[in-house]
């Protein structure tokens, strides 16, 4: 498998999936000028990573790349083998994914969206709210465990990999007793470790 990626971004949460499988793949770094270029968007016409090339197959969209490599590689156990078990994982899935991770969105591109600095600041401290309220909500998820969906599974990386943006823009986490708990075993996993370090971070 090949992993087009920008260093830090979503495809991070992939990364280290393929890590805890023991899946063999290459990485490819891409610029934010080469992901906006024919080559790459013959790939993906939305100009984004991830994307994961596995042979003749070429994905998008962290979700159904996470689902992808998780049931690649079954026994690597990030996918549960119930019915009731996957639910819980694609519920927390989509949280992170289409919750937190787009209303990122407004952190990472409020230039783009508002012009004046007063507005610019005005939605950064309401998107800043918005995230802390929505990491709350995982926050209690957490309580008594380890893992967000009770055992480990494809939903933990992509829930690391933002919780990583929030402490670069300074989302207020603070009092997020389990969520920090999590932080902290995540960054001391060796397959975590391993993918920052090919990542240069």
């Amino acid at each position: 498998m090949k992993l087009y990626y920008l260093p830090g971004a979503c495809p991070l949460a992939t990364h280290i999936a393929l890590n805890w499988a023991n899946i063999p793949y290459e990485l490819q770094a891409v610029s934010r000028e080469e992901i906006k270029q024919p080559a790459f968007l013959a790939m993906n016409p939305m100009g984004a990573v991830p994307v994961l090339v596995d042979g003749d197959l070429t994905l998008t969209q962290s979700a159904a790349i996470l689902e992808y490599v998780a049931e690649t590689r079954p026994e690597a156990g990030l996918l549960p083998d119930t019915a009731q078990g996957r639910a819980e994982v694609r519920r927390w899935l989509g949280l992170v994914n289409a919750d937190i991770h787009r209303t990122f969105g407004n952190l990472f591109g409020v230039a783009g969206l508002i012009s004046t600095p007063e507005g610019q600041q005005e939605l950064a401290e309401k998107t800043a709210a918005k995230l802390r309220n929505i990491f709350t909500i995982v926050d209690r998820q957490l309580e008594g465990k380890e893992w967000v969906a009770g055992a480990r599974s494809i939903v933990d990386p992509y829930l690391y990999t933002v919780m990583r943006w929030a402490k670069a823009k300074d989302v207020d986490l603070s009092g997020l007793k389990n969520l920090e708990a999590f932080y902290a075993r995540m960054e001391a996993d060796p397959a975590v470790q391993k993918s920052l370090k090919e990542q240069g971070l």
